[in-house]
Order: structure tokens, then C-alpha cells, then sequence
């Protein structure tokens, strides 16, 4: 053993196992602190697989998404809302060109949505359009 323990340390024993090439099992006394449990090796490796497989799953469900202009409501863009604009949530007005969401794959182009106040017909785009911009 190790010499006296001074404090209030708890110390505990861990058993060393080395290759037969190396020498005899030993066991060393280390702080109670420095040992982590099976229960929270199993925890830390689960919530790593989770995080693991999360991604993949979000991954593979933005595969088959496309960016869409001008097809979302003021305020319900995900993202490229244009100059002044943040992000996600940022576009200012109804159907906004510059403004993209995500929809899948095929159906950008071809989902109805409600004509200009002109007259004129609105589509979605595959590429920011000049139309329905903020003043």
C-alpha cells in the first residue's frame, strides 16, 4: 500500500490489469473522485449516440428538402430574409422574395399560393426573386 492518507480524501481501490508480458495484476488506491462509474460511463456513452443518431436523423430529413423563395409567411422564413435580417423568423413581409424555407424536393415551383395584390401570379423559386420586398 501507499503511504498515510492525510484530510478527508476518500480513497478507494481500483485493480490494474496488465498484459502477462507486463508483469502481475497490481492495485492502486486512487481518489474516490477520479473513478467514474459504469452507470455514468453508460450515460455519457448513450447520450453520445443519441447526439450521434439526432444528427443523422436531421441530416437525412434536410437530404430531401430544397431552399424555396418567396413561399413563406412574414415571419415564418428559415432563413436569407436579406439585407438587415438575421436569419430564421426574420422576413418582413408575406411571401417575401429574398426569404427562403425549406419544402421538399419538387415542390417548390409547383405549390399554389395566393396572387399579388396587382394580379399578378406568385410561384416559389429555387433562387431569390426581386418581388414582394420590404419598402
Amino acid at each position: 500500500m501507499h503511504g498515510p492518507v492525510s484530510g478527508a480524501e476518500t480513497l478507494v481501490a481500483a485493480r490494474v490489469w496488465t498484459s502477462p508480458e507486463h508483469g502481475d495484476d497490481q492495485t492502486v488506491t486512487k481518489p474516490k473522485e477520479l473513478l467514474m462509474s459504469n452507470a455514468t460511463k453508460t450515460l455519457v456513452l448513450a447520450t453520445a449516440v443519441a447526439s450521434a443518431i439526432a444528427g443523422l436523423a436531421t441530416t437525412a430529413s434536410a437530404a430531401g428538402d430544397v431552399k424555396c423563395f418567396g413561399v413563406s409567411l412574414a415571419g415564418a422564413n428559415d432563413c436569407a430574409a436579406g439585407p438587415g435580417t438575421t436569419c430564421a423568423g426574420t422576413s418582413t413581409v408575406d411571401y417575401q422574395g429574398n426569404a427562403w424555407t425549406l419544402v421538399p424536393a419538387g415542390s417548390c415551383e409547383t405549390m399554389e399560393l395566393p396572387a399579388a395584390a396587382d394580379g399578378m401570379a406568385r410561384m416559389g423559386s429555387l433562387e431569390a426573386l426581386e418581388r414582394d420586398l420590404p419598402a
